[in-house]
């Protein structure tokens, strides 16, 4: 039976768990120069509607370092785009893939998209949803605290597709989620996450970040949103990722940002650059993370 990814509770938290540990395995392989090739003959189909730099690459890369082939495909090299429906352009990629990765706006479009796919389908990032991101986020900190559960991650800023996304995953992974924005920037409510989650949405971001594990941030302004940016930023600005708020975390306290950052609006340079980042191992990430989910889904090998 297929399996796709495109909310992060598509997978269980066990499954989680020994995915992180999969991918802990494959970032020392790759460390060691040791060659592993599960997906010779595979062919990973990209179909990107919203600009990328690390979704694409690290797919490109870590899809040829597997053993397979990815195909890159923008909107416009396709018949989505002409009127062909989404059901049938499923139906006949999946005679020629074996799998599909789909970075579009409309999150009912990926449904739909998976809903008539009989190869497996990865949500590579949509308006609603960006679970690639937020799974290669919570393996960094595990990578870094050596735990999961209990971590107290604030995100400060826009509640956008990360924010929502942030909510499922520290739901499913028992962290304690502080979200700090104001409040005609909230993220959407969702009533799937478990009961007993940790999951508080606040005005003050210093009120947020007070015991902190991790502070998190992302763009104010997401691709598509650009027609909103001047209330936006006026809305954002008391919850800029600077010196001031990282003092008032843990001393020990990490940043982290899924990037592209925008220095000296929602992150300073003096904070992204400093000691207390993990942005870029986060960024690197991606790489392994990916990798495994990879070979979980396009390889019958793999459990």
């Amino acid at each position: 039976m297929k399996r796709d990814l495109l909310t992060v509770n598509d997978f269980s938290r066990e499954e989680i768990h020994a995915l992180f540990e999969r991918s802990a395995t494959l970032k020392e392989e790759r460390r060691k120069g040791i060659q592993h090739l599960p997906l010779k003959g595979k062919t990973l189909g990209m179909i990107f509607n919203k600009h990328s730099t690390r979704t694409r690459i690290s797919f490109e890369a870590g899809m040829f370092e597997l053993g397979g082939h990815a195909l890159f495909l923008t909107g416009d090299q396709l018949q989505l785009n002409r009127g062909e429906t989404i059901k049938d352009s499923a139906r006949v990629l999946s005679r020629y893939l074996h799998g599909i990765l789909i970075r579009t706006y409309d999150h009912d479009e990926v449904i739909a998209l998976a809903e008539h796919a009989t190869i497996p389908v990865i949500n590579g990032l949509t308006d609603r949803n960006h679970p690639l991101q937020i799974l290669a986020d919570i393996f960094t900190i595990k990578e870094k605290l050596g735990r999961i559960e209990g971590v107290k991650v604030a995100y400060v800023g826009d509640g956008n597709n990360v924010a929502y996304s942030w909510m499922m995953g520290a739901s499913l992974m028992g962290m304690h989620l502080v979200i700090a924005c104001p409040e005609s920037c909230r993220p959407a409510a969702d009533s799937n996450l478990d009961k007993n989650a940790k999951v508080e949405i606040v005005d003050d971001p210093f009120d947020a970040v007070k015991k902190a594990d991790i502070i998190y941030t992302d763009v104010w302004i997401s691709m598509g949103d650009e027609k909103d940016a001047a209330i936006k930023k006026k809305h954002l600005l008391p919850y800029q990722i600077n010196q001031k708020l990282v003092d008032a975390a843990k001393k020990d306290v990490m940043v982290m940002h899924c990037l592209p950052a925008h220095r000296e609006m929602e992150i300073t340079a003096e904070v992204l650059d400093s000691k207390r980042s993990i942005v870029f191992d986060q960024a690197e990430n991606r790489l392994h993370v990916q990798k495994a989910i990879l070979e979980k889904l396009l390889s019958p090998s793999r459990p």
